[in-house]
C-alpha cells in the first residue's frame, strides 16, 4: 500500500481535508468543527500540492475545471453517476432525474441520490449541483448551507451571464 499524505484547505465555508496517494487525490472531504490540522510538508506529493492550489483558485473565483488526477473508489455504479456529475457544466443544476437518464437508468433517482451521498472528492466531482426535480436543495453531505453557498459562489463568478 502508497503511503498517504494530508493537507487542509482553510475554505470560506470550513475545513476541507485533502487526502493523496503519491499520484492521486483520493479525498477531498469537509472536517466538522475543527481548524486546520495539516500544514504543506517539504515530502507532501505534487499532486497534492496542486489539488491545494485549485482549491485555493476555485475559491477565489478563478478556477471552474480541476486539472490534478484523482481516483474515485466505488461500485460500477457509483463510478457511473460520478462520471456523469463531472459533465455539469459550471454554475448550473441539475436534478437527480436528470442524472439518473444520464447513466441509462431512468427509474434509478433513489440510487443516484445514494451514490451522491458517496462522493468523496466533493466540489471536484460537482455533487453540490444536483438538485431536486422541484428546484429545491436537497441532501449534501457537507450540509444544505454548504451546497447552498456552492451554488451562489459558482453563479457569482459565471462568466456567460
Amino acid at each position: 500500500m502508497s503511503k498517504l499524505y494530508k493537507l487542509d484547505y482553510d475554505s470560506p465555508i470550513g475545513v476541507l481535508e485533502l487526502i493523496s496517494s503519491d499520484d492521486s487525490v483520493l479525498s477531498i472531504m469537509f472536517r466538522e468543527g475543527s481548524e486546520p490540522q495539516y500544514a504543506a510538508s517539504d515530502d507532501a506529493p505534487q499532486v497534492l500540492k496542486d489539488c491545494y492550489r485549485q482549491m485555493e483558485e476555485y475559491f477565489q473565483g478563478k478556477r471552474r475545471e480541476f486539472t490534478f488526477p484523482y481516483t474515485l473508489d466505488g461500485t460500477g455504479f457509483q463510478k457511473a453517476v460520478w462520471e456523469a456529475l463531472t459533465r455539469i457544466p459550471y454554475a448550473q443544476t441539475v436534478a437527480y432525474k436528470d442524472i439518473a437518464a444520464d447513466i441509462g437508468n431512468e427509474k434509478a433517482i433513489r440510487a443516484v441520490g445514494h451514490a451522491n451521498s458517496k462522493n468523496t472528492i466533493s466540489i471536484v466531482v460537482p455533487c453540490h449541483r444536483v438538485i431536486g426535480s422541484d428546484r429545491k436543495l436537497t441532501g449534501y453531505a457537507g450540509g444544505i448551507w454548504r451546497k447552498e453557498w456552492l451554488i451562489q459562489h459558482e453563479k457569482t463568478f459565471r462568466t456567460d451571464q
